[in-house]
């Protein structure tokens, strides 16, 4: 599980216990502050924002919770796990490669 907005709620040891105490199969998994990309939570409200909010040309509130139900329903049926194929291996060839020195051209 994604640390949610990774605010100060949602960070550090207490939530871990707040969580966990909560859901006992739960593995808490803080994401970098500025990685929203990795946040699967983020990923879908940034759908909802480029899908369904833009353009905001609603005519009342009853028809945007329509659409927004609507895209849900959608997206329950068509989303698939997604399967991460960068390995712990993978970061430390290029943690390695990134640490080299470059050299600078004359």
């Amino acid at each position: 599980m994604a640390s949610g907005d990774n605010g100060s709620a949602h960070r550090g040891h207490a939530s871990i216990k707040r969580l966990q105490g909560r859901y006992k199969n739960l593995i808490l998994v803080h994401t970098p502050v500025h990685a929203s990309w990795l946040n699967q939570a983020e990923i879908y409200f940034s759908t909802v924002q480029r899908k369904v909010l833009t353009p905001n040309d609603f005519h009342d509130l009853d028809t945007l919770e329509q659409q927004l139900l609507a895209f849900g329903r959608r997206y329950e049926q068509i989303a698939a796990p997604f399967r991460w194929k960068f390995t712990r291996q993978d970061l430390e060839r290029l943690a390695q490669r990134l640490d080299q020195p470059t050299i600078q051209a004359a």
